[in-house]
């Protein structure tokens, strides 16, 4: 499944490993130094970051809050049980 992540992307929830609040990275060393030697891809915009999603294969950065983001991945979720178990 797929969730619309804001800035016109779109992710697999399957490749998600973590959303965090962007609020945690100006706060937290360890977080800064994980995104400056991330050798993956970064996408997205800090400007009007609300969160930050954790990927297989990238780091976004979200203008989407956390809250949001985690409804969205809940939602499909919830859907594609429903839709496996009409089948």
């Amino acid at each position: 499944m797929f969730i619309h992540i804001g800035n016109e992307s779109m992710i697999q929830t399957d490749q998600i490993i973590s959303i965090i609040n962007y609020d945690v990275l100006s706060s937290s060393h360890m977080m800064e130094a994980m995104l400056k030697s991330y050798k993956g891809k970064i996408v997205g915009s800090e400007d009007n970051a609300r969160s930050i999603i954790f990927a297989t294969d990238a780091i976004y950065f979200s203008a989407l809050s956390v809250d949001t983001l985690t409804k969205r991945v809940h939602e499909k979720d919830i859907y594609y049980q429903v839709e496996m178990d009409v089948e």
